[in-house]
């Protein structure tokens, strides 16, 4: 085995240089215990490929996992005629437990060794194929149910499986290995494994298929457990992260309960309406219901539902009901949700389920048409209605896509990694927790991103950068993230050190990612993850998608450096904040005035959007200026957009000294003449902060 090994790690290595590597209060500190979802749950937004290639698009740059190369390996089994072994993962109790004693003896076989003509797929791939095992994994379960339903998606995660699949007229070519794909943190990953399989009395412990000679999502979710550090890490999880991990996506979570969409309809039906889209463009949808304390989990309502459970939603589409023609024309419909138990039994009983009268409502061949069955297999129907008022959490899969080529609306995507560390100095530190300590918040990290449309839905998500469970440490815990956004001023460079307004902000949870969907207006934004306390370590990925490019980047320095310049041309003395809040009174037409404003200082000027037709607008623009010659003042002016040239309507100048503590000037606008200046029509009201210490914007 050693020089199996040596040799296989030769060829690997000879493989791999061939090619070129292409608010803050809101804290939930919960551990769960086993199984199943956080009672916040999370959604992913999955990111398309290109129609050109969808695999040659995602996975050109796969990154073999531990250095470990599918097709050397292979190849060496198949010349030394041997099945593999992996001896990075090994059929040992290492390999099932990171803590606590064993259960049974546990027997690790391969499929040829637990039944006759075994294969990768058995009449293709479905959500029904898949059944929970002895570890509480239904939230990986659920999300492999998910993925059966999807097959550019699954296709993805176990690639090439047409070359996987065992050919009984080549048996000498099967050498039990298997390779399987997932995103981690921002890049996808190879995962290899041998076929040896925990068993005890010659049954799969762990995740299953109805069929007993099927084995794709026990190979998946060993190789998944293989990413975790053991079977064990795979109890007691989140929904979403199984779907990141699937697709490349981003969590969104969707809570039922705070969200009152069980009480109104105008609500519910704009959430089905998202939720439809989602699920018709190709998403990943699930569901659950919080379970508050430990004697809930896994407790089953008398709905049928169970608590503390994962479900995967497989269908969504409204329901036409009547019968014949008379049905088409009086058009009736119903917003209806097909959903999946991991377990593959124990269902809804309310109505709509499998043998309620209420299917006498829908004719035979739209009965049909939904797959609706009697038997007991885990799966249901039911109304959205009724998923609002039960439910409590819906993880929504949002398809983010990425291509140019697509008919369907392009995101822009920014993806940054970046980390928190500790440092005894502060200007260093980059660990200063959330908003609630305000001494060492402006310590974190902080990226910089622009708005350019007049107003844009911007997505963003952090995500901590997986810990893997180890025998010593057991199931490593995630830290308590999240951030908030601020809009700043429009030609900011420099990191932040003061509290500016405050545009969104995240949760705070201990999950592996958190996510944001919000509307911006047009200006610049300074984004500040944190850890919820400070002092905390870890790296993280930030992701930003908007409509048009965002130019998001992170700011490194506090104040504009030193160089050789500095002496010849000087170096800034103050530093200045101009907000220029708004005008009132401008020189007025029958329309009202198209307005803009322009601060101007040293060379360098902030310009605000126009506002059209008022006398009275809100620019709510700002401008940050570090001043070499304090003693010039800064000038802000008014213009008047027109078709062929713009109508100055008035200036004020600033002398913006740091002794000046009238923070809010209301001014008068005067004209541009350099004899004694005269009052012009209207006042624009301006917010000025100055000072020295070039670190105290």
């Amino acid at each position: 085995m050693e020089a199996l090994a040596l040799e296989a790690w030769l060829s690997a290595l000879a493989s791999w240089r061939g090619k070129s590597p292409s608010d803050s209060s809101r804290l939930a500190q919960t551990r769960y215990p086993r199984s199943h979802p956080r009672p916040h749950l999370a959604a992913c937004c999955l990111v398309s490929a290109s129609p050109a290639g969808p695999a040659a698009t995602m996975f050109s740059c796969v990154k073999p996992y531990e250095d470990q190369n599918y097709s050397a390996l292979k190849r060496a089994c198949q010349r030394r005629k041997v099945l593999f072994e992996d001896p990075n993962f090994p059929a040992t109790d290492d390999s099932l437990y990171y803590k606590g004693t064993p259960g049974p003896t546990v027997r690790w076989k391969r499929p040829k060794d637990i039944c006759e003509d075994p294969r990768l797929f058995v009449d293709g791939i479905s959500s029904h194929d898949l059944h929970q095992g002895q570890v509480g994994n239904c939230w990986f379960v659920a999300a492999c149910s998910s993925l059966a339903s999807r097959e550019s998606l699954w296709q993805k995660v176990i690639p090439d499986w047409k070359e996987q699949e065992w050919d009984p007229e080549k048996p000498s070519a099967y050498a039990g290995i298997f390779h399987f794909h997932f995103w981690r943190f921002g890049e996808w990953v190879d995962v290899v494994i041998d076929d040896r399989l925990p068993t005890v009395n010659n049954q799969l412990i762990y995740c299953h298929s109805s069929s007993r000679n099927e084995f794709w999502c026990a190979l998946v979710e060993k190789a998944y457990a293989k990413l975790a550090g053991c079977y064990q890490a795979l109890d007691g999880g989140n929904t979403a992260d199984a779907l990141v991990d699937f697709t490349g996506g981003v969590s969104e979570p969707i809570d039922l309960t705070e969200g009152g969409f069980a009480d109104d309809e105008a609500k519910r039906n704009q959430l089905f309406e998202r939720v439809l889209k989602v699920h018709s463009r190709g998403g990943l949808i699930s569901a659950s219901i919080k379970a508050v304390t430990a004697a809930d989990m896994e407790a089953r309502l008398a709905c049928g539902l169970v608590k503390g459970h994962a479900y995967a939603i497989t269908d969504v589409r409204k329901v036409r009901l009547g019968h014949g023609l008379l049905a088409f024309f009086k058009s009736e419909k119903l917003d209806m949700i097909r959903l999946r138990n991991p377990w593959g039994e124990r269902e809804w009983n309310g109505p709509w389920s499998d043998t309620s009268e209420e299917w006498q409502k829908v004719s035979k061949s739209e009965r049909e048409k939904m797959g609706v069955t009697v038997q007991d297999d885990g799966e249901f129907w039911m109304t959205f209605e009724d998923v609002c008022r039960y439910f409590t959490d819906i993880i929504k899969c949002r398809l983010i896509n990425t291509s140019y080529l697509s008919v369907h609306k392009t995101w822009e995507e920014a993806r940054l990694r970046g980390a928190w560390t500790r440092h005894e100095d502060p200007q260093k530190n980059r660990s200063g927790g959330c908003i609630n300590h305000k001494d060492t918040f402006f310590q974190n990290p902080q990226y910089i991103f622009d708005v350019k449309k007049p107003e844009d839905e911007v997505l963003i998500c952090i995500q901590q950068r997986p810990k893997q469970s180890t025998r010593r440490d057991g199931k490593g815990e995630n830290l308590a993230i999240g951030f908030d956004i601020y809009k700043v001023e429009e030609n900011r460079q420099y990191r932040m050190h003061s509290l500016q307004h405050r545009a969104a902000s995240s949760i705070y949870i201990n999950s592996r990612s958190v996510f944001l969907r919000t509307d911006q207006p047009e200006g610049r934004y300074v984004i500040i993850p944190t850890t919820f306390e400070p002092g905390h370590t870890g790296e993280f990925l930030l992701r930003v998608f908007t409509d048009v490019p965002s130019d998001c980047q992170e700011l490194r320095l506090d104040e504009p450096p030193h160089s050789c310049w500095s002496s010849l041309c000087g170096y800034p003395q103050q530093v200045t904040q101009v907000h220029v809040l708004g005008a009132a009174g401008l020189k007025d037409s029958s329309t009202g005035a198209n307005s803009y404003v322009i601060i101007k200082c040293e060379g360098d000027k902030v310009r605000s959007a126009v506002q059209k037709g008022t006398s009275t607008p809100e620019y709510d623009v700002k401008g940050i200026f570090y001043r070499k010659k304090p003693g010039q003042p800064i000038t802000v002016q008014i213009w008047n957009h027109r078709v062929l040239k713009d109508e100055f309507l008035g200036q004020v100048h600033l002398k913006a000294d740091p002794d000046d503590l009238q923070a809010l000037h209301t001014l008068h606008l005067q004209d541009r003449s350099s004899r004694q200046p005269s009052d012009l029509p209207g006042t624009v009201a301006v917010r000025v902060l100055s000072s020295t210490s070039l670190t105290a914007v």
